[in-house]
């Protein structure tokens, strides 16, 4: 019976952390970040930041927004993603949710860039509901092969 009521996803643990969530909802003390490098929870979009030795790679996870309503914005090495994603329409306005896991509202991500990429090479795509923003980096900051002799 012990196992049961830590594993079980509806068991009592699953239930104290439910409840947990819902009061931290209603107090408006949610989502703080656990770390100086952490974010909020449920800030959107949710991204992936890497490099690879010819460019700087941002993947933004925005599924069902319109790609023409995001902004892609770089001023002075700092990326700027900013949009909005709209709840979907409801047929009651007093309609109730039994679970309401996907954010919805207005979203303003930065990223700071290093200084070695080249603000005029920037590339933006959005397929599949995955925002695609790839920054050049300049030609002295990338590896070069020195031939021996």
């Amino acid at each position: 019976m012990f196992n049961s009521l830590l594993t079980h996803p509806n068991g009592l643990f699953g239930q104290f952390d439910r409840l947990h969530r819902e009061l931290d909802e209603i107090f408006g003390i949610s989502g703080l970040p656990t770390s100086i490098r952490s974010v909020a929870t449920g800030t959107l979009p949710q991204i992936n930041v890497g490099r690879t030795p010819q460019s700087v790679e941002v993947y933004a996870f925005a599924p069902g927004l319109d790609a023409n309503k995001i902004e892609v914005t770089l001023d002075r090495g700092v990326l700027r993603l900013v949009g909005e994603r709209v709840p979907p329409a409801s047929g009651s306005e007093r309609q109730r949710f039994y679970a309401r896991e996907r954010a919805t509202g207005r979203f303003d991500r930065t990223v700071a860039l290093p200084d070695d990429v080249d603000p005029d090479q920037v590339k933006a795509s959005y397929r599949d509901g995955v925002l695609q923003v790839s920054i050049a980096r300049r030609e002295a900051a990338q590896p070069k092969r020195i031939a021996i002799q």
